[in-house]
C-alpha cells in the first residue's frame, strides 16, 4: 500500500465510469486504489499499475478497511442486491471511523425514476422503479443518504443516464456487427458521455456541497435508432435495417429499458456544480469518439 498523507480517491468497483474519473484525479496529483470481484480483475489493475484490492461483496475485506482508513475520496459503483449496497453493508464502520474522508459518491441510475411516459425529470421528482434493479439501486441510495445524515458524513449521489464512450459506443457496436435499430414510437433516451461523468464528479469533489442528488445526463434525449443512424453515417456504412420494438427479440434487459420513458433534466449539474458539457448531444460524443478512432 502506498503510504504518505496525500489525496487518496478509493474506487469501490473500478468500471468505466471509475476509470475516467481516476485519470482525472491522478492528473491532479491523487493516488487512485480500485477494487476488484475477482483476482483476475485484481491482476489486470495491477499489471496497468493500480493498487487493487479484492472485494467481491459478499464479506468484509481487511485490505479494503486499511484503505478506506486511508480514503479522502470514494467512488462507489458496485451493483447493489436486493438488500441494497454490499459495500455500505459490510463496512459502514469503517467508513464511521474514517478521519481522512472528505468525500462520497455513489453512482445510481435515471432508472430510479421509472416510467415517466416521456415526461422531463429532475432530481425532486419522485421515484418509481419499475425494475428489480432499479428498486435496489433506490435502496442503496436511500441507505447512503441515511449513513450520510446519521454519521455525518457528505454523501452525494450521481443519477447516471445510459453510459457510453471510447470503445463503448454505437460506433462500436457497428463495427462489431452488433448494433440494432428499434424503432418504438415515442421512446426517447438521455445519454451521458464517460468524460462529462468524470468532469462532474471532478466537480462536486472541488465544492463544498452537502447531501445532493444529480442527474448526469446529456441536453437532448433522443430515440436510439436516430443515434445508430448518426453514427452510421459517420462511419459512411448502412445502418441496419429499422426494427419494430413490437417483432424485436429482444433481452430481458433490454425490454426493461424499453419499457421505460423519460426526459432527464440536467439543470442542477450546471448550476450547481458548474458543469459545461463537454458533449451536450450524442453528436458531439459520437463525432469525438469516431475522430479518435481514425
Amino acid at each position: 500500500m502506498t503510504s504518505g498523507t496525500g489525496r487518496l480517491l478509493l474506487c469501490v468497483g473500478f468500471g468505466f465510469s471509475a476509470r475516467a474519473l481516476s485519470a482525472r484525479l491522478r492528473g491532479e496529483g491523487f493516488s487512485v486504489a480500485g477494487t476488484s470481484r475477482s483476482d483476475a480483475g485484481v491482476g489486470l489493475l495491477e499489471r496497468e499499475g493500480r493498487e487493487a484490492i479484492l472485494f467481491d461483496g459478499d464479506a468484509p475485506s481487511g485490505r479494503l478497511a486499511q484503505y478506506i482508513a486511508r480514503a479522502t475520496h470514494i467512488l462507489v459503483s458496485v451493483p447493489p442486491d436486493a438488500d441494497g449496497d454490499r459495500f455500505l453493508r459490510h463496512h459502514a464502520g469503517d467508513l464511521a471511523g474514517a478521519a481522512s474522508l472528505s468525500w462520497l459518491g455513489y453512482l445510481s441510475t435515471v432508472g430510479v425514476y421509472g416510467d415517466q411516459g416521456g415526461r422531463w425529470v429532475d432530481e425532486t421528482s419522485p421515484t418509481q422503479p419499475s425494475s428489480a434493479r432499479s428498486r435496489w439501486r433506490e435502496l442503496s441510495e436511500q441507505q447512503w443518504q441515511a449513513f450520510g445524515r446519521t454519521r455525518g458524513r457528505r454523501v452525494e449521489i450521481f443519477r447516471l443516464a445510459g453510459i457510453y464512450g471510447p470503445g463503448r459506443s454505437p460506433l462500436d457496436a457497428l463495427r462489431a456487427g452488433t448494433a440494432r435499430a428499434i424503432v418504438k414510437p415515442g421512446q426517447v433516451f438521455n445519454r451521458i458521455h464517460v468524460e462529462d461523468i468524470a468532469t462532474t464528479l471532478a466537480a462536486s469533489i472541488a465544492r463544498p456541497m452537502q447531501h445532493e442528488v444529480y442527474n448526469l445526463a446529456d441536453d437532448e434525449p433522443a430515440p436510439s435508432h436516430e443515434v445508430i443512424a448518426y453514427a452510421a453515417a459517420l462511419m459512411g456504412v448502412r445502418p441496419p435495417p429499422l426494427q419494430k420494438f413490437s417483432e424485436a427479440s429482444l433481452s430481458p434487459m433490454a425490454m426493461s429499458f424499453y419499457g421505460e420513458c423519460k426526459r432527464v433534466d440536467n439543470a442542477r449539474i450546471k448550476t450547481s456544480l458548474g458543469v459545461q458539457l463537454a458533449y451536450p448531444t450524442y453528436r458531439e460524443g459520437l463525432g469525438a469518439i469516431h475522430a479518435g478512432m481514425k
